[in-house]
Protein backbone atom coordinates (compact mmCIF):
# COMPACT_ATOMS: atom_id res chain seq x y z
CA UNK A 1 0.00 0.00 0.00
CA UNK A 2 1.31 3.41 -0.99
CA UNK A 3 0.37 6.47 1.03
CA UNK A 4 0.27 9.78 -0.80
CA UNK A 5 -0.07 13.15 0.89
CA UNK A 6 -0.90 16.17 -1.26
CA UNK A 7 -1.42 19.89 -0.93
CA UNK A 8 -1.78 22.94 -3.12
CA UNK A 9 -1.23 26.62 -2.44
CA UNK A 10 -1.81 29.94 -4.19
CA UNK A 11 -0.69 33.41 -3.14
CA UNK A 12 -3.86 35.19 -4.12
CA UNK A 13 -6.58 33.28 -5.88
CA UNK A 14 -5.62 33.51 -8.68
CA UNK A 15 -1.96 34.19 -8.20
CA UNK A 16 1.36 32.38 -8.05
CA UNK A 17 0.80 28.83 -6.85
CA UNK A 18 2.39 25.49 -6.24
CA UNK A 19 1.79 21.95 -5.14
CA UNK A 20 3.55 19.54 -2.83
CA UNK A 21 3.46 15.75 -2.70
CA UNK A 22 4.89 13.21 -0.26
CA UNK A 23 4.75 9.57 -1.35
CA UNK A 24 5.46 6.79 1.17
CA UNK A 25 5.98 3.07 0.68
CA UNK A 26 7.55 1.36 3.67
CA UNK A 27 10.88 3.11 4.22
CA UNK A 28 10.82 4.70 0.76
CA UNK A 29 9.93 8.36 0.49
CA UNK A 30 9.56 10.66 -2.51
CA UNK A 31 8.78 14.37 -2.46
CA UNK A 32 7.57 16.30 -5.52
CA UNK A 33 6.76 19.99 -5.91
CA UNK A 34 6.39 22.57 -8.64
CA UNK A 35 5.33 26.21 -8.91
CA UNK A 36 3.26 28.19 -11.41
CA UNK A 37 3.13 31.92 -12.07
CA UNK A 38 -0.69 32.27 -12.27
CA UNK A 39 -3.15 29.65 -11.05
CA UNK A 40 -5.67 28.90 -8.28
CA UNK A 41 -5.56 26.95 -5.06
CA UNK A 42 -8.09 24.37 -6.32
CA UNK A 43 -6.03 23.75 -9.47
CA UNK A 44 -2.94 23.12 -7.36
CA UNK A 45 -4.83 20.83 -4.97
CA UNK A 46 -6.04 18.74 -7.90
CA UNK A 47 -2.73 18.85 -9.77
CA UNK A 48 -0.90 17.53 -6.71
CA UNK A 49 -3.04 14.39 -6.77
CA UNK A 50 -2.63 13.97 -10.54
CA UNK A 51 1.17 14.30 -10.43
CA UNK A 52 1.39 11.80 -7.57
CA UNK A 53 -0.74 9.21 -9.36
CA UNK A 54 1.18 9.75 -12.59
CA UNK A 55 4.42 9.06 -10.70
CA UNK A 56 3.31 5.47 -9.95
CA UNK A 57 5.15 2.93 -12.10
CA UNK A 58 2.58 0.10 -12.09
CA UNK A 59 -1.11 0.13 -12.96
CA UNK A 60 -3.50 -1.35 -10.41
CA UNK A 61 -1.52 -0.07 -7.44
CA UNK A 62 -3.41 0.26 -4.17
CA UNK A 63 -3.06 3.85 -3.01
CA UNK A 64 -4.46 6.00 -0.23
CA UNK A 65 -4.42 9.71 -0.98
CA UNK A 66 -4.54 12.05 2.01
CA UNK A 67 -5.68 15.55 1.10
CA UNK A 68 -6.97 18.58 2.97
CA UNK A 69 -8.97 19.63 -0.11
CA UNK A 70 -12.70 19.09 0.26
CA UNK A 71 -12.94 20.16 -3.39
CA UNK A 72 -10.92 17.14 -4.53
CA UNK A 73 -11.91 14.56 -1.90
CA UNK A 74 -15.64 15.23 -2.08
CA UNK A 75 -15.68 15.42 -5.89
CA UNK A 76 -14.35 11.85 -6.02
CA UNK A 77 -15.75 10.22 -2.89
CA UNK A 78 -19.24 11.67 -3.44
CA UNK A 79 -18.92 10.77 -7.14
CA UNK A 80 -19.65 14.31 -8.36
CA UNK A 81 -16.81 14.21 -10.90
CA UNK A 82 -18.38 11.24 -12.68
CA UNK A 83 -21.62 13.21 -13.13
CA UNK A 84 -19.62 16.19 -14.39
CA UNK A 85 -17.91 13.90 -16.88
CA UNK A 86 -21.26 12.61 -18.19
CA UNK A 87 -22.30 16.24 -18.77
CA UNK A 88 -18.96 16.98 -20.48
CA UNK A 89 -17.93 19.24 -17.57
CA UNK A 90 -20.48 21.85 -18.67
CA UNK A 91 -20.03 24.97 -16.52
CA UNK A 92 -17.36 23.28 -14.37
CA UNK A 93 -13.97 24.77 -13.65
CA UNK A 94 -10.70 22.92 -14.21
CA UNK A 95 -12.06 20.65 -16.93
CA UNK A 96 -8.54 20.03 -18.24
CA UNK A 97 -7.29 18.77 -14.89
CA UNK A 98 -10.39 16.71 -14.11
CA UNK A 99 -10.05 14.89 -17.45
CA UNK A 100 -6.37 14.27 -16.75
CA UNK A 101 -7.25 13.08 -13.25
CA UNK A 102 -9.88 10.60 -14.44
CA UNK A 103 -7.50 9.09 -16.97
CA UNK A 104 -4.86 8.26 -14.33
CA UNK A 105 -7.38 7.57 -11.51
CA UNK A 106 -8.92 4.73 -13.50
CA UNK A 107 -5.53 3.01 -13.79
CA UNK A 108 -5.06 2.69 -10.02
CA UNK A 109 -6.98 1.54 -6.96
CA UNK A 110 -7.37 4.86 -5.16
CA UNK A 111 -8.94 5.62 -1.82
CA UNK A 112 -9.20 9.22 -0.57
CA UNK A 113 -8.97 10.37 3.03
CA UNK A 114 -9.67 13.96 3.99
CA UNK A 115 -7.29 15.41 6.60
CA UNK A 116 -7.60 18.72 8.36
CA UNK A 117 -5.15 21.22 6.91
CA UNK A 118 -2.59 22.98 9.10
CA UNK A 119 -3.23 20.53 11.92
CA UNK A 120 -1.02 17.89 13.49
CA UNK A 121 -0.50 15.77 10.40
CA UNK A 122 3.26 15.77 9.81
CA UNK A 123 3.12 14.76 6.14
CA UNK A 124 0.27 17.12 5.25
CA UNK A 125 2.23 19.94 6.88
CA UNK A 126 5.29 18.96 4.83
CA UNK A 127 3.22 19.07 1.64
CA UNK A 128 2.05 22.55 2.60
CA UNK A 129 5.68 23.65 3.05
CA UNK A 130 6.59 22.21 -0.35
CA UNK A 131 3.61 23.87 -2.05
CA UNK A 132 4.24 27.30 -0.53
CA UNK A 133 7.96 27.10 -1.28
CA UNK A 134 7.21 26.12 -4.88
CA UNK A 135 4.75 29.03 -5.27
CA UNK A 136 7.46 31.45 -4.13
CA UNK A 137 10.06 30.09 -6.55
CA UNK A 138 11.92 32.26 -9.05
CA UNK A 139 11.33 30.18 -12.19
CA UNK A 140 7.61 29.53 -12.12
CA UNK A 141 6.01 27.66 -15.00
CA UNK A 142 2.96 28.81 -16.91
CA UNK A 143 -0.37 27.12 -16.17
CA UNK A 144 -1.22 27.46 -19.85
CA UNK A 145 -4.82 26.28 -19.73
CA UNK A 146 -5.68 28.59 -16.83
CA UNK A 147 -3.94 31.60 -18.37
CA UNK A 148 -5.71 31.05 -21.71
CA UNK A 149 -9.10 30.81 -19.96
CA UNK A 150 -8.42 34.10 -18.17
CA UNK A 151 -7.49 35.78 -21.49
CA UNK A 152 -10.78 34.59 -23.02
CA UNK A 153 -12.73 35.91 -20.04
CA UNK A 154 -11.06 39.33 -20.26
CA UNK A 155 -11.68 39.47 -24.01
CA UNK A 156 -15.35 38.73 -23.37
CA UNK A 157 -15.27 35.57 -25.47
CA UNK A 158 -17.43 33.69 -22.96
Amino acid sequence: MISIYTDGAAKGNPGPGGYGVVMLFGELRKEISEGFRMTTNNRMELLSVIVALEALKKEGTSVTVYSDSKYVVDAVEKKWVFGWEKKHFKDKKNEDLWKRFLKIYRKQEVKFVWVKGHANNKENNRCDELAVEAAMGKHLKADHWFEEEKKKEKAGLF
